[in-house]
């Protein structure tokens, strides 16, 4: 897609909640691209700040055409400028950047923005309203601060590995981790700070600065084993899993007494009710792993579909297992328009939007994928002022790529 064209697109849009805030992302991989993709979806203006050979996933499969949706998922809606942070000149353009910018988001490891001299003590004395966010495996501050991490680490490191195995069966080791909660917790929890320190801006005139740490952020999402670890309990807590249909399995979660009473009439067993094994929610934990083998002797009968319709239609919890590839195209999914299509130079794909909506509209995938670079020369005329020349003279100094 040509600058002018995603221009035109973004000028085209509607509006949303963000829409005139402008971003500098500085961000790589996954846990940054997955907060400045939430404000891009409100409408901000995010400049996705490049080095020259650009962010990494860019190279990542799902490839076509060399273009990775991977990337384009993470970053749709954002505009892109490839500097070589190297170069003096590079970092005058960032800092002129920044007197324009309410909010500068990066994910690298700590010092390493303040080597560059682009820390928030040194922005702020540019621009005192800056917001300034800066997401970390182990936070800036504290005796891990500058270890390496990525996602699967901070998931061995938070205890969550090891709480997830206490509740498997059989299994002697922790699960393989190939779903990155860390990064998409910690990016949402980076999203929700900024908007807070943006509401109090409007208060102080003053911005401020966030540090976020995905290891904070997997404790935050451990509610249950964070009290358990302290205070342990004398039995398991009731699990959840899997139940054999005849043609797959379903989940099945009589979490209340009035689930439960349902169930038991509906499966053709209403003396279950009066069953001192499961009569009382305490009962039935004590119970639990009894109950569910009952359950199962009834599901393992119908194909799972029916199992979903007729437990939900009486008003059980229920649901079949899907793939994700199943869940992108229920119905459900496309009646509530929980999917965009966006489009990079290899074509269109779908990626999904914020989970929330506005009743004014404007939360949603924007739909294009900035090539590495594609909007450098737009963004440094139109939000700079600078010249064809100033800009030939960048890109001859080697401080602009692209």
């Amino acid at each position: 897609m040509t600058d002018m064209a995603a221009a035109t697109i973004a000028e085209a849009m509607p509006s949303g909640p963000l829409t005139g805030l402008r971003v500098l992302d500085f961000t790589i991989m996954m846990a940054g691209p997955a907060c400045t993709r939430l404000l891009a979806d409100l409408g901000a203006d995010v400049i996705k700040v490049e080095a020259p050979e650009g962010d990494h996933i860019r190279t990542r499969p799902p490839l076509r055409s060399g273009h990775s949706t991977y990337f384009g998922q993470l970053n749709c809606g954002k505009r892109s400028v490839a500097l070589n942070l190297k170069q003096p000149e590079s970092l005058s353009v960032v800092r002129r950047l920044v007197a324009e910018s309410d909010v500068v988001v990066e994910n690298f490891r700590p010092g390493v923005m303040a080597r560059l001299g682009l820390d928030y003590g040194n922005l702020a004395k540019i621009n005192p309203r800056l917001v300034y966010c800066s997401i970390s495996g182990f936070g800036q501050t504290g005796p891990a601060a500058s270890k390496p991490a990525y996602a699967p680490v901070i998931h061995a490191a938070s205890g969550y590995d090891m709480a997830n195995l206490r509740y498997q069966d059989d299994i002697d080791r922790p699960a393989k981790t190939g779903i990155f909660m860390a990064d998409v917790l910690g990016g949402v929890y980076a999203f929700g700070a900024i908007q807070a320190a943006l509401v109090e801006r409007t208060r102080t005139g003053c911005g401020q600065y966030i540090d976020v740490s995905l290891i904070d952020s997997m404790l935050n999402l451990l509610v249950f084993e964070c009290q358990e670890a302290q205070f342990p309990s004398d039995r398991r807590r009731p699990l959840y899993k899997p139940l054999h249909a005849a043609d797959g399995f379903v989940i099945v979660a009589p979490v209340s007494q009035n689930n439960f009473e349902r169930l038991a009439e509906a499966v053709g067993h209403p003396e279950w009710k009066k069953d001192a094994r499961f009569a009382t929610i305490g009962a039935r934990e004590q119970n639990w792993d009894e109950l569910m083998v009952l359950i199962e002797q009834w599901t393992c009968n119908y194909a799972a579909q029916y199992c979903e319709d007729y437990l939900m239609e009486m008003g059980i919890p229920c649901s079949r297992y899907l793939t994700v590839g199943q869940a992108m195209k229920e119905p459900h999914i496309a009646a509530r328009g929980s999917l965009s299509r966006v489009s990079d130079a290899a074509g269109e794909f779908y990626v999904p939007n914020p989970p929330f909506r506005f009743s004014g509209g404007g939360a949603y995938a924007r739909p294009f994928v900035a090539e590495l670079g594609e909007n450098g020369e737009d963004i440094l005329k139109r939000v700079l002022s600078l010249t064809t020349g100033e800009i030939a003279a960048l890109r001859a100094a080697g401080a602009l790529h692209g």
